[in-house]
């Protein structure tokens, strides 16, 4: 099996886990998906501060799952594109965006495909929580990034901090190296909306340590404009944590030590 193919085999194994964790995803607390129905916005103060007002902008919204976030932004006037590789999560945002009656595109695809299926430029490129660790190659992820976006236009990520994935799935010791060594095959129960949903299945990620994020931005063009670092995480979705009196959550006997989070902005020049 060269490269190619087995890349397509950990894609597809992470294809059909998604499309498992969707349902799950819909009835839990962590998704709210009646409150968000209501009018919840489902976005975080850190996104909302940094990127700041989106009205009239056009969007491209990676790696989206079943859109919620998407569809925040497009509350706030941005023209948003959603993609994602569940078919299960897009139909789930098609449908969200009909019944909120709002003006959201969604697309499935893998990210590394999207060119074939959208050809447009926007203001801005926007991910968060829980996606650089899907992919292999970030110098294309970034490429594809800086395709998309028009000149001076806006790229933004926040994510959970790449120091999380070094350790075992409750914080005792460290299981895996920071830096990218391949692909990394899990056997995961449950998820992270839900531990104790009665799934066990397959998974594969990725590490990058935060130099090849940064610099795979920088050599396609794009100028870092910040980097921020936060000791907190603010989704409830790590075992072992506490919250603590700002409502964030910290991991127990790591508190305040180690970086849980990170956002950065970055100008297509």
């Amino acid at each position: 099996m060269n490269n190619q193919e087995k890349l397509k085999a950990f894609f597809d194994t992470n294809k059909k886990a998604w499309n498992n964790k969707t349902p799950i995803h819909l009835k839990s607390e962590l998704y709210d998906i009646e409150g968000f129905k209501s009018g919840k916005s489902s976005l975080k103060f850190i996104e909302l501060e940094e990127l700041g007002d989106v009205k009239n902008k056009t969007m491209l919204h990676l790696q989206c799952h079943f859109g919620q976030d998407s569809l925040s932004w497009a509350r706030l006037g941005a023209k948003v594109t959603g993609v994602d590789f569940s078919d299960e999560a897009i139909k789930v945002a098609k449908a969200l965006n009909d019944e909120l009656n709002l003006d959201a595109k969604f697309i499935c695809s893998n990210i590394y495909d999207i060119e074939q299926h959208l050809d447009e430029k926007f203001d801005i490129v926007f991910t968060s929580y829980g996606t650089i660790g899907w992919l292999p190659d970030l110098n294309e992820w970034a490429r594809l990034i800086s395709h998309y976006l028009k000149p001076d236009g806006i790229f933004y990520i926040v994510d959970f901090h790449n120091v999380l994935w070094m350790f075992d799935d409750d914080f005792k010791y460290l299981k895996y190296s920071y830096f990218n060594l391949g692909e990394i095959e899990e056997e995961v129960e449950g998820t992270y909306a839900d531990l104790n949903a009665p799934l066990k299945q397959k998974q594969y990620g990725w590490n990058h340590p935060l130099s090849e994020v940064i610099n795979s931005l920088i050599e396609n063009g794009l100028q870092i404009e910040f980097f921020h670092e936060f000791p907190f995480s603010v989704y409830d979705v790590f075992p072992n944590t506490v919250k603590g009196e700002d409502g964030w959550w910290r991991i127990k006997g790591l508190e305040d030590i180690i970086p849980m989070m990170f956002s950065i902005k970055a100008v297509k020049k």
